[in-house]
């Protein structure tokens, strides 16, 4: 069939073709072996509405699900062609940042591999995020586009008038087939304006007019809010994203038959996290026009919304001030004011109104009233929204809560990145795993096989070998393959702790300093974009670049340690890293990581987690054993109690504890001080002394202590292997299907 396309297309052989011309073959034949797999049945469908859909490069995670990866990259080197340099061909769409984007990419996947009737709505924005790039030691930020004539998007005919306070736009829907492993194809509903303008944004940096809304909606995701237009510009698009997804919604249930009145049994609308909540006050409206009286339409939009939840930090659960809902959706606000007047009526208490003392609209207290499920990502993360962070809503809606701990796409994460440890995992237990990855345990009868043991270790060996060619190539830094990969790549964020993680690589660089060597040499890497208003998140990227200078560039340390920091981390590079990681950094304050799902990719490719007693990592805990995990740090409940008593002194450890002292004065030593900017450094010590939101301080003194007993266990590499045999095994439970298998049982009911 790719012979046959590239006759047609470019009269020529696939041989003759240039890596662009077969990219864009095999896009056309993909396109059309997906659609084979499209399919209406099921009178129900759920909508999964977010902000953020982070898919990565579809080529070669399409034709693994459509069964084609192995024939079509025999076919490409029978013609002297590598499907790997094809693939970089593609650009990656922009449409996520972190987590929160990745998981609903997993989750839209493993609807379709289920044969779930499930499509996901959101927005088609042009420059994404941002594209990181590194100069003088400080992230910069520039525009990532990615949108190309010929791409996933299928622009279809589509299209609705959407209303804001005083103007229009015409929003249009673009396609892009979602294909599940040997099963149905679905699809990702992205929503983009006409008028858009990408000339706004100069190339070199993600500045533009924010107030020029009907040529600027969909350019950016997150677009800067440290700033009133920022904030509106968001509030438009949250907008333009439910008011296009319910009108979707809700011409779809009609052809289906849906009266409206029964729309509930037609749709189930699953809010991942607040961005969508707007879509309930949307609904009812649209409902009130369809003739259906606001009590029954209330009522109608309750049975048929759920919520997710994924953070348990306050300041993320957002809050709109209603004059700015006013200056850009009045037609929504008198419905939220009756539904606020609803809640008032009901309950005497202030903490679970919509809209606060300060007329601030609380969106997740919408979310949290008017549906009919509200769920936690991990089994921690559940039991602390119920037991404290939402315990007053917990009290009057027992039943609506529930926990759906994440996983992730483990044949993305496994067969495409790891294909060669995924290739083994086949040779040992048979192909069912791919499609059931709660086989993986099957792995468990070889936990004392020396030869399968020794089998890992070269697969990982060879997996750093592929990262260090790869850095070097993109970054030029120079790594050793046999040393210890030790990886933090997330979301950069205060409670993620990487200047944690900063303060040990200072420790380590003292000790060795010291004469203190390490038995083997040890490569700390991060990955992280910081977002463009947070400036300690990027002042502590600043630091880490400062450092890998100063050390890379030591010849007395540099044998023994080294600092990596990737540049514009993103899926393509999480795929080169994550089979390449020995020592998995999962360090969140405890309490304050909902779940993560990077800790599961990890652990997958067989990396050993390090640390909290956080998030989703309780779990892993719980599978391994203590004994396959190294944990450190004070409990949630400790942590949590430090809250509530205000006890918590950075500035204390700082003055009674030499140590700490010491690491944390590095920061503005004068070899840090040389290579970077001495305010910016300043700001950063001046912070964790006086400040340190996340309790850095509390912590480091166990992390050091576990870290280093984490790197002793390494020499033992029989052990270690076996360590990390059983993390691979007990990794199924982490797979979106399950999940996604969960939701259904429990939530959407689809069938």
């Amino acid at each position: 069939m790719l012979s046959n396309i590239c006759e047609k297309n470019y009269n020529k052989a696939i041989k003759d073709c240039t890596n662009e011309e077969i990219y864009f073959a095999l896009l056309e034949m993909t396109k059309e072996l997906a659609k084979e797999k499209e399919s209406n049945e099921g009178k129900k469908k759920v909508y999964y509405i977010s902000a953020e859909f982070l898919i990565g490069k579809l080529l070669s995670n399409n034709l693994i699900n459509l069964g084609i990866f192995d024939t079509v990259k025999e076919e490409l080197e029978a013609n002297g062609k590598s499907i790997y340099e094809i693939e970089e061909v593609e650009p990656e769409p922009s449409l996520g940042n972190g987590g929160l984007g990745r998981l609903a990419a997993c989750f839209i996947d493993s609807m379709a591999s289920l044969g779930l009737n499930g499509d996901g709505i959101g927005l088609n924005y042009h420059m994404g995020l941002f594209k990181q790039v590194f100069e003088n030691h400080f992230q910069k930020e520039t525009p990532n586009p990615w949108i190309e004539e010929k791409s996933w998007l299928t622009k279809t005919d589509v299209t609705y008038d959407i209303q804001f306070n005083g103007f229009s736009v015409k929003s249009r829907l673009y396609d892009i087939d979602v294909t599940g492993y040997n099963n149905r194809t679905n699809k990702l509903h992205l929503f983009d304006i006409e008028s858009v303008d990408d000339s706004l944004v100069n190339p070199d940096n993600i500045n533009f007019d924010k107030s020029d809304v009907y040529r600027n909606l969909t350019l950016f995701l997150y677009p800067d809010d440290s700033d009133e237009a920022g904030n509106l510009l968001r509030i438009y698009q949250q907008y333009l994203m439910v008011a296009s997804g319910a009108r979707l919604i809700i011409d779809e249930c009609k052809a289906k038959g849906s009266n409206l009145h029964d729309l509930y049994e037609y749709a189930a609308i699953q809010i991942n996290d607040t961005h969508p909540s707007m879509v309930i006050p949307e609904l009812i409206r649209l409902l009130n026009n369809e003739g259906i009286g606001t009590d029954e339409a209330v009522e109608i939009v309750t049975k048929t919304c759920a919520y997710t939840n994924h953070t348990i930090l306050a300041e993320a659960l957002e809050k709109w001030p209603i004059s700015y809902l006013e200056r850009v959706v009045p037609q929504l606000v008198p419905i939220i004011r009756d539904l606020d007047r609803r809640v008032r009526e009901k309950y005497q208490d202030p903490s679970v109104y919509i809209i606060d003392d300060q007329g601030r609209v609380h969106m997740a207290h919408m979310d949290i009233h008017y549906g009919y499920s509200v769920n936690g990502v991990a089994y921690l993360h559940t039991e602390i929204l119920k037991n404290s962070e939402l315990n007053n809503f917990y009290k009057i809606y027992p039943e609506k809560f529930n926990n759906k701990t994440n996983g992730i796409t483990f044949r993305r994460w496994l067969l495409h990145c790891n294909e060669e440890l995924a290739a083994y995992i086949e040779e040992l237990i048979g192909p069912d795993f791919k499609k059931d990855a709660s086989k993986l345990e099957d792995l468990q009868k070889y936990l004392d096989d020396e030869k399968v043991l020794n089998k890992l270790m070269e697969i990982k060996t060879s997996k750093k070998k592929t990262f260090k060619d790869f850095i070097k190539a993109t970054q030029n830094i120079d790594i050793d393959e046999n040393s210890i990969f030790d990886i933090q790549v997330k979301r950069l964020h205060e409670y993620k702790r990487q200047q944690m993680n900063v303060l040990w690589v200072i420790y380590k660089y003292l000790e060795i300093k010291a004469g203190n060597l390490p038995k083997r040499p040890i490569t700390v890497i991060f990955g992280a974009k910081a977002a463009p208003a947070y400036v300690i998140a990027k002042d502590i990227i600043h630091l880490i670049l400062c450092l890998q200078e100063v050390i890379n560039n030591d010849p007395e340390a540099n044998k023994y340690l080294k600092v990596v920091m990737v540049e514009n981390y993103n899926v393509s590079k999480a795929a080169k890293i994550i089979p390449a990681c020995d020592i998995s950094e999962q360090i969140s304050l405890a309490s304050k990581e909902a779940s993560g799902t990077g800790n599961m990719k990890f652990m997958l490719n067989g990396a050993l987690t390090l640390g909290t007693k956080d998030g989703a990592n309780v779990e892993i805990g719980e599978l391994v054993g203590e004994e396959n995990i190294y944990f450190f740090g004070e409990s949630s409940e400790q942590v949590i109690e430090h809250y509530a008593k205000a006890d918590y002194s950075a500035k204390s450890y700082y003055v009674n504890d030499a140590r700490i002292k010491e690491l944390v004065d590095f920061i503005i030593s004068a070899p840090v001080m040389k290579v970077g900017d001495a305010d910016t450094l300043l700001t950063l010590h001046a912070e964790l002394i006086k400040k340190d939101w996340f309790m850095t301080l509390l912590d480091i003194n166990d992390y050091i202590r576990v870290k280093e007993i984490a790197l002793a266990d390494y020499e033992d590499r029989k052990t270690w292997a076996r360590k990390t045999l059983i993390n691979i095994s007990k990794a199924g439970f982490f797979s979106s299907d399950r999940t996604i298998a969960e939701y259904n049982k429990d939530i959407w009911k689809l069938n």
